[in-house]
């Protein structure tokens, strides 16, 4: 059973290089029927902060008091090396038996059948409870291979305490990029560099989402192609530099400070990221009170923002338990107890049970007055990502932060991009 000595996070950053996944992994046969009695042990994986940790701590003892012959044996790690170390299980045929999934990865595992086709287990797992296009963030070629445990939007996040301290105003929702690193140069020149505006946004690959988005475009397409050119990304990364000259925290400070973020560790006054991190914002900052508002846009009146279900549970192709990690799964993704332990940590509840379990109150109330508040903003979700998707988002934040550092011009960094996406794409 997880215990309280939790496996340290790993403080490591990856190169995201990709996985070549071959053959088929899995079986669509029916799972046999679980015997109740059986002593079964699963393991359990996940990516995450300590507070991410300590709910699942809770949600595993609540599972055990209805299934006590199921041991879960837990571990997390952080993002990057989470999804090297799920790599290299997959190469050797080990993967967990319930497993936090992405949907960026959704092609890359699923196409292989290294995840478990869930109809196989359809007995044990309710999914009447999602709506359609919900299921659909899980599903590829009409299988479901996971389901999610929410959704978010992208936010910007704003330290209350921080303006407080420093008699400073807070950014507006939804203004330009301009007007945002107006602001953040406002911050970081009032305290004189004890406090940063915030983090340079073209680090992230889901800002340059929203720069695309609102010209009608995504980063990639139906067809598994990218969706942009280098010349759109060399002006996208360029388009940072000034923010990259002293308004926004050095990456230099945050290479000291990882894996917690700028922001987490109360070095700057905002950072954009999943609506979802509000929990785990407050608990690394120590923060009283945060703020979400809207992030910038590049245009006005754009529908750049969506629904974003990305962290998903899928089950190994190879467990030995198919039923019972079902059981587990389906207890994650659908239980009160989820509900009421996670609330929208894990993302707007994705299920009518797990809403039913969530009480929406304090920082849960307010992830759902944001997404309430943006929901005009809303627009369609983009396509399945492509196989390498996260290889590719990561190698994306790579550069970022070489860039932060003088490492690299735009130009190497566009060139590296590509070069790596032609060889991932082609794989």
């Amino acid at each position: 059973m997880f215990t309280k000595n939790r496996v340290a996070a790993v403080v490591a950053l990856a190169t995201g290089a990709a996985l070549a996944l071959a053959g088929c992994a899995g079986s669509s046969e029916p799972a046999a029927s679980f015997d109740p009695d059986e002593k079964v042990t699963l393991t359990f994986t996940w990516w995450g902060n300590d507070d991410r940790a300590a709910r699942y701590e809770s949600l595993i003892d609540a599972f055990n008091e209805k299934y006590p012959n199921i041991t879960i044996k837990g571990q997390f790690t952080d993002f990057p090396s989470y999804w090297e170390k799920r790599q290299t299980e997959a190469a050797g045929g080990g993967l967990p038996d319930v497993w936090q999934f992405s949907d960026s990865y959704l092609r890359q595992y699923g196409e292989p059948g290294y995840v478990l086709d869930l109809q196989t287990v359809s007995d044990y797992i309710d999914f009447s409870t999602f709506d359609d296009a919900l299921l659909g963030t899980g599903q590829l070629g009409g299988t479901q291979y996971s389901l999610p445990t929410g959704y978010s939007a992208w936010a910007n996040f704003v330290n209350d305490d921080l303006l407080a301290e420093h008699d400073l105003t807070a950014p507006e929702g939804g203004t330009s990029f301009e007007d945002y690193t107006a602001w953040m140069k406002d911050v970081t020149d009032k305290t004189g560099g004890k406090v940063y505006g915030g983090t340079d946004m073209t680090q992230r690959i889901q800002t340059f989402e929203l720069v695309l988005r609102a010209e009608g475009k995504n980063l990639y397409t139906d067809d598994g192609a990218l969706g942009f050119t280098e010349d759109e990304l060399k002006a996208f990364w360029e388009s940072g530099a000034a923010a990259r000259d002293g308004i926004t925290i050095p990456q230099s400070k945050l290479e000291e400070i990882t894996p917690k973020s700028g922001f987490g560790a109360g070095l700057t006054a905002s950072e954009t990221s999943w609506s979802n991190f509000l929990g785990g914002y407050l608990a690394d900052s120590g923060a009283s009170s945060l703020t979400l508002v809207a992030p910038p846009t590049a245009k006005a009146g754009s529908q750049d923002l969506y629904r974003q279900a990305g962290l998903q549970m899928a089950i190994s192709a190879k467990t030995k338990h198919p039923e019972a990690a079902a059981i587990f799964l389906d207890f994650v993704v659908n239980s009160k107890e989820a509900g009421e332990i996670f609330g929208t940590t894990l993302g707007f509840p994705a299920s009518s049970s797990k809403l039913a379990g969530a009480v929406l109150e304090g920082p849960d109330k307010q992830v759902a007055d944001y997404l309430e508040s943006v929901s005009d903003r809303i627009g369609a979700a983009p396509p399945v990502p492509v196989v390498g998707y996260g290889a590719l988002e990561q190698k994306f934040w790579d550069l970022g932060k070489a860039l932060g550092l003088g490492a690299i011009t735009v130009d190497e960094a566009v060139k590296q991009f590509f070069d790596e996406a032609n060889v991932v794409l082609q794989g």
